[in-house]
């Protein structure tokens, strides 16, 4: 079975103005990675669960953010590795200084033996829809766009 992921990208309107919420991957690999480096708070599915079930767990696991409010599809991208993306959009605040992430484990150095904990996200900032574009993983450029209709539409 293909590898699933889905998320949730909240955005909000400062002084009328349309930002988004993303997140930065934690971990060494992601350190120095800005431009494209960025995501929506995501996740892999679990067995038998669905996909907005999922997008909502990893919300949470990711930002300790609870999505509040009707969840609006934003579809599916294919990300560069193969990996099919399910995304929907809310409209909610929430503080980036507040965010707290799950870990996960990883050998480092890699071939050490050594195995280190990191935050699954290490930090998460608004960004404005131009600014955004230059921050998000390529694949999810698409999302952007799809908000932004929607976000537009009467």
């Amino acid at each position: 079975m293909e590898k699933q992921s889905a998320g949730v990208l909240l955005y909000r309107r400062s002084a009328g103005v349309l930002e988004v919420l993303l997140v930065h991957p934690g971990g060494p690999l992601w350190t120095n990675k800005d431009e494209h480096g960025w995501t929506i708070p995501k996740g892999e599915l679990g067995p038998g669960e669905s996909a907005i079930d999922a997008a909502r767990r990893e919300l949470t696991e990711e930002t300790g953010i609870v999505a509040r409010g009707e969840l609006v599809s934003l579809g599916t991208v294919r990300q560069a590795g193969g990996k099919l993306v399910h995304a929907w959009a809310v409209e909610q605040d929430a503080d980036p200084a507040s965010l707290c992430s799950n870990d996960f484990e990883l050998e480092w150095p890699p071939k050490s033996g050594k195995t280190c904990s990191f935050p699954e996200v290490d930090r998460g900032e608004w960004f404005t829809l131009p600014v955004a574009r230059q921050k998000i993983f390529i694949a999810q450029e698409a999302f952007l766009d799809r908000l932004a209709g929607l976000a537009q539409a009467p």
